[in-house]
């Protein structure tokens, strides 16, 4: 093989080579490119993951304001059992007090 035969030869290879790169790549890209449906849909998506975001936002707001409530009603209902508790308590002794008076009438 003569020196002009190595090189048609190399340039026939290398221009083969370069084709099934070239050839290869344009696959590649045809199957893996992202189509406007494609792009629809993640629109689409990040939307609704948005949406529930503000929705479970709003509901984590919603919790905390009903929590406090319902932590300011205990709050003012336990006062209320503690005032009726020491009532009762005070109603009892005075109840003792004039059992007590009565039975030493009696006497």
């Amino acid at each position: 093989m003569n020196r002009t035969e190595f090189v048609i030869v190399t340039v026939i290879v290398l221009t083969a080579a370069f084709a099934l790169g070239w050839f290869v790549n344009w696959l590649i890209h045809r199957f893996t490119r992202v189509t406007q449906a494609d792009l629809g849909e993640l629109e689409r998506m990040a939307q609704a993951l948005h949406e529930a975001e503000e929705t479970r936002d709003q509901a984590i707001a919603y919790i905390q304001q009903r929590d406090e409530e319902v932590g300011r009603e205990m709050a003012q209902v336990q006062a209320e059992l503690r005032a009726a508790m020491d009532g009762l308590r005070g109603a009892r002794h005075e109840a003792e007090t004039l059992r007590q008076q009565l039975d030493g009438h009696d006497r």
